[in-house]
């Protein structure tokens, strides 16, 4: 019988409550798009990757921002930021905006092993298996691609989190059909599941067997341990990706899932399914969401590049000052497990 309680507070929330609730939506002012214009001129000729917070200044909209990085620890975990002005300004101009913003909400983290600091999320072709990395599949004839490779093609995403505190995704443009953002509380799932069934729930604090195929390695068999939840301190952490463990059991020697891991994997996707909700990106929105009480995913998604509606995002990965103390043993993924410390990303090992 297990001894684990409800978890409680704002970011327990499901989606039919929250899709019509205005608390995860923030506006920028006239004034604060004047100041973040003003920021773009005062970096202009600046690498964008080596902006500080120092150099793009923001006293304006120093409030707003504090109550965003509020929201995303002791809130809801998610927030939607409206009216960040996307058009008239060249990509260039556009990731000097968005990473100096981002210095105001964390310090941004590799998102790859090639050091790769802003991801933009579009459909890149057939190719991207080849180039960002597949393997055979478990059955003979079959491709399987790599997390890094999924998320740059047009299909679907499964809920998942990424490997930061918070992930950023600006939308720039939209498709012309599809592409829309899935988010579920994972402390909803814990709880659904608890209630429903609390054995599961003991399974899904276990170890699983990952793989770091993909952003970090080009080996499948480069693999690890580490629960899918975890709670320290009153505060509950979930890193989930299932492509990352289907591309573990790929591995010889690597143990198979027992029949009460599938089931607990099929329990938390269902459960993630049905508490979700979906959120629709327009070009100038960012959304921001924290991973350790909120995963994401993605519809499928139709260009069409004659009518310029081909969807483009781009990404940050932020690791903040006020983020969470995390369980023993999280080591190995994060590195850093105190309160308040640089944590996350991916790790360079090229120098």
């Amino acid at each position: 019988m297990t001894t684990r309680t409800p978890l409680a507070g704002p970011s327990v929330w499901q989606g039919q409550d929250i899709k019509d609730s205005r608390r995860w939506i923030r506006d920028l002012t006239p004034e604060a798009i004047d100041e973040l214009d003003a920021a773009v001129k005062s970096v202009r000729g600046m690498p964008w990757s080596e902006i500080t917070r120092e150099d793009f200044r923001l006293p304006l909209l120093g409030d707003l921002l504090d109550d965003v990085s509020d929201e995303l620890e002791n809130g809801c975990g998610i927030v939607k930021l409206r009216g960040f002005p996307v058009e008239g300004y060249s990509e260039d101009e556009l990731r000097q905006m968005y990473f100096g913003l981002g210095t105001h909400l964390g310090t941004p983290v590799f998102q790859n092993r090639s050091g790769e600091m802003m991801r933009a999320i579009r459909d890149e072709g057939a190719h991207v298996g080849r180039t960002y990395g597949q393997t055979e599949g478990p059955d003979k004839g079959t491709t399987f691609l790599s997390s890094y490779a999924r998320t740059l093609t047009n299909g679907a995403l499964r809920f998942h989190t990424d490997r930061t505190d918070v992930v950023g995704l600006l939308c720039v443009h939209q498709a012309r059909a599809g592409g829309t953002s899935k988010l579920a509380s994972t402390p909803a799932i814990h709880n659904a599941i608890l209630a429903r069934r609390p054995d599961l729930l003991d399974v899904l604090f276990e170890d699983f067997w990952r793989s770091r195929f993909g952003e970090e390695s080009t080996d499948k068999e480069t693999v690890y341990k580490l629960p899918i939840f975890g709670l320290r301190d009153g505060k509950f952490t979930s890193h989930y990706s299932l492509t990352f463990i289907e591309a573990a059991e790929l591995v010889p020697g690597v143990p198979k899932l027992t029949d009460l891991q599938r089931e607990a994997i099929a329990m938390l996707m269902a459960t993630a399914e049905e508490l979700c909700f979906e959120m629709t990106l327009a070009p100038g929105d960012l959304q921001l969401i924290n991973s350790h009480v909120t995963y994401h995913g993605r519809t499928p998604f139709e260009d069409d590049d004659s009518a310029g509606m081909s969807r483009m995002l781009l990404r940050l990965w932020l690791t903040t000052h006020y983020n969470r103390a995390l369980p023993p043993g999280h080591e190995v993924l994060w590195r850093e497990i105190e309160a308040g410390r640089p944590r996350g990303g991916i790790a360079q090992t090229n120098g």
